[in-house]
């Protein structure tokens, strides 16, 4: 007996490498302003060039990495500046998407939004942070859909690319991944309530306490690399 070798389509194999880049990106393996080398990535990933030069394409048009003349493509960096900005931008889509999903949410998406957020808490009992955010991912993907407002999702989309990574980054700290967690538990608690008010309130509190985090974060590692020149 033997099996049917099913090729993998081209399209399919590029948005596979983005999203194993993606992942390496978020996480920090790629380290914010370091060069995209094709040739390692293409050891890395174990494809050709021409897969993976499309793969960055896709995520340059995400936000996550920037293509620059005479360097190539490079991995997204902002200074704390354009963290604070694209924070207070965030904050504000993210409150709207709360609002509207109090609202407008089914009992089938509370129910899916349920399930994943119990999911999440798995993964932060075993301290599986890689889990952890790819399920917050969806959970606030979920939220921003259950408004229903294509405008909205778009634009969304569009500023979150360029926070992936320092979101990831802003649980790695123990007191303050706990207290993401307990903002979960009262998002889950609002849209059950259909709450606009209070869910409005908590994702604003929880966007302004993740880029304190964040902001709090850069100015150690510029204060340690400022130090370190000193020596």
């Amino acid at each position: 007996m033997s099996a049917d070798v099913i090729s993998i389509p081209r399209a399919a194999l590029h948005e596979q490498v983005a999203m194993r880049l993606r992942q390496m990106l978020v996480e920090g393996r790629i380290a914010p302003g370091a060069k995209l080398n094709e040739r390692e990535l293409s050891e890395v990933l174990e494809v050709s060039r021409t897969p993976l030069r499309e793969a960055i394409k896709m995520l340059a048009a995400e936000g996550l990495v920037e293509l620059l003349p005479n360097r190539g493509a490079v991995a997204l960096s902002l200074t704390e500046q354009d963290v604070a900005n694209t924070f207070e931008v965030m904050a504000g889509l993210e409150a709207l998407s709360g609002e509207l999903a109090a609202r407008r949410i089914t009992a089938a998406e509370l129910a899916e939004v349920r399930a994943m957020h119990f999911e999440m808490l798995a993964a932060y009992t075993r301290g599986d942070l890689s889990a952890y955010y790819r399920i917050n991912a969806q959970i606030h993907r979920a939220i921003n859909a259950a408004a229903k407002n294509p405008v909205l999702t778009a634009t969304y989309n569009q500023v979150n690319a360029r926070l992936q990574a320092l979101r990831f980054r802003s649980n790695q700290d123990g007191e303050k991944w706990k207290r993401a967690v307990k903002e979960h538990e009262q998002m889950i608690d609002a849209l059950a309530a259909g709450d606009a008010a209070a869910m409005r309130g908590v994702l604003l509190t929880h966007l302004e306490n993740k880029r304190d985090v964040v902001l709090e974060q850069l100015r150690r590692e510029a204060a340690a690399r400022a130090a370190g020149a000193r020596r």
